[in-house]
């Protein structure tokens, strides 16, 4: 499952649609992880530019890698604008069991930060400003990507 959306992930309805495909997988463990903006050096929000070929890519290299293991993923991200106290990242992993879904999730989810092609500005002021102190050079590319 993977998912773009415009503006801030609504989360319990996202969620509810994952649970729904995976309370049938007998499966023991849905993991998930949001991650919300917060409040932090006057930034109002974040905005986000996604390269969508790359990153759907970039999940189906996960997708491939696990299709043997008995485990689904499940991404959700936003573009463009997305205020503090909000999310803009979720993603999931169902699996058999607890310990390999919690080691999943965070392999994932650490991939993710060095390898997707997403692009983040802060919003100070209104004004919409490169994030790139806290960006990192792509695995592969001469392009930058954000760190968090």
């Amino acid at each position: 499952m993977f998912e773009l959306h415009q503006g801030a992930l609504e989360i319990p309805s996202i969620y509810a649609r994952w649970y729904e495909y995976a309370k049938d997988k007998n499966c023991g463990a849905l993991i998930t992880f949001c991650g919300i903006v917060r409040a932090e050096d006057e930034i109002e929000a974040l905005s986000f530019d996604i390269y969508e070929p790359l990153l759907k890519t970039w999940f189906e290299k996960w997708c491939q890698k696990l299709a043997n293991e008995n485990v689904s993923l499940m991404f959700a991200h936003s573009i463009g604008e997305v205020k503090v106290h909000e999310s803009s990242y979720f993603a999931g992993v169902l699996s058999k069991q607890r310990k390999l879904g919690l080691k999943l999730i965070n392999d994932f989810v650490e991939d993710f930060k060095a390898s997707a092609p997403i692009w983040k500005y802060d919003i100070i002021n209104g004004e919409k400003i490169y994030a790139k102190e806290r960006s990192l050079k792509l695995q592969g590319t001469g392009i930058l990507s954000t760190k968090d």
